[in-house]
């Protein structure tokens, strides 16, 4: 082949040369592409790792949260429940209380001498001792009758009578009697408090007896006790300290038959025919307070619940 002829052919030679260079370019262009590529995924991947671990993380966060606000909130409606359950046994005691006192005031009202409160009104009235309600109760009644007693004086010419019943602060034990009171309360283990319940009623109105004698007035009392038992009365009053007394009434045979109300309603109206003004009646009992007087005061003390009938002194 001449010289011309070879440079032909490496001029025509030349873009095959060429061609596969470029070839070669692209394919290398082509797998840095991939290359490059595969950074950018994994680096997204990477990333929504990330996210998805502060995701993770911010999840078990609010679980944590979550879960000791439970367990605070589930305390507290424990504490809450218990509270509530207290309120509610405490709102039970208190209907109980309420509705024995009335059915004993009913019942007294009513003169139902064979009466017997339900069995649970003996735990309401044990709970009424032991937590102070009695002692309240009567520390605030004895302050009326004193309160009252405070602004008016007797009359100079001896007449105005206060009728007291000395079966309240003279026990059934001083009156040489069985005690009733412990009747259905030693089960509760309350016979001890109802014996200091009695004993602090009868300090109180030993105390207000003295300070009426002492202020001037004429003091009548009256028991439902038989009349044999008036020697060991006038002993256990003298013994307390109660003197003066204007009178001191006790039931005949006769009384002894007939019924309280009756008794207690006729002896007043004999000593306000005998010309003595009733000023006040004092009794934790109803039936000494029955029947209307003029200028009469009638001061209802407060009372044990009574557990046994309604006729038995409490």
């Amino acid at each position: 082949m001449s010289a011309y002829g070879h440079q032909i052919e490496r001029e025509y030679s030349a873009p095959s040369v060429s061609s596969d260079e470029g070839s070669d370019t692209g394919s290398q262009y082509r797998m840095e592409s991939v290359v490059y590529m595969s950074s950018c995924a994994a680096t997204v991947f990477v990333g929504a790792l990330a996210m998805v671990a502060i995701m993770l993380m911010a999840l078990l966060t609010s679980l944590t949260v979550m879960l000791q606000s439970c367990k605070s909130r589930e305390a507290g409606v424990i504490e809450s429940d218990h509270h509530h359950h207290h309120h509610q046994q405490r709102q039970q005691h208190r209907y109980d209380y309420d509705y024995c006192k009335m059915s004993a005031l009913n019942a007294e009202i009513s003169n139902i001498d064979a009466y017997s409160l339900p069995e649970f009104c003996k735990d309401a009235a044990v709970k009424y001792i032991k937590e102070g309600h009695y002692m309240r109760e009567l520390n605030s009644s004895v302050s009326l009758v004193e309160n009252y007693f405070h602004g008016i004086r007797p009359h100079d010419d001896g007449h105005d009578v206060v009728l007291m019943d000395i079966d309240d602060f003279l026990t059934a034990d001083t009156l040489h009697t069985t005690n009733p009171l412990l009747y259905g309360y030693n089960r509760y283990g309350c016979d001890d408090c109802v014996r200091e319940a009695k004993h602090m009623k009868h300090v109180f109105l030993i105390e207000l007896y003295t300070k009426l004698e002492s202020g001037g007035w004429s003091l009548i009392l009256l028991s439902r006790k038989p009349e044999k038992l008036r020697d060991a009365t006038v002993e256990d009053l003298k013994s307390a300290g109660c003197g003066g007394w204007l009178k001191l009434i006790m039931r005949s045979d006769e009384g002894m038959k007939m019924d309280t109300c009756d008794y207690f309603l006729k002896q007043k109206v004999a000593i306000e025919a005998e010309g003595y003004r009733i000023r006040a009646v004092i009794s934790s009992h109803m039936d000494m307070l029955v029947g209307a007087f003029t200028k009469t005061q009638n001061f209802k003390l407060p009372n044990i619940l009574p557990v046994a009938p309604a006729h038995t002194i409490i």
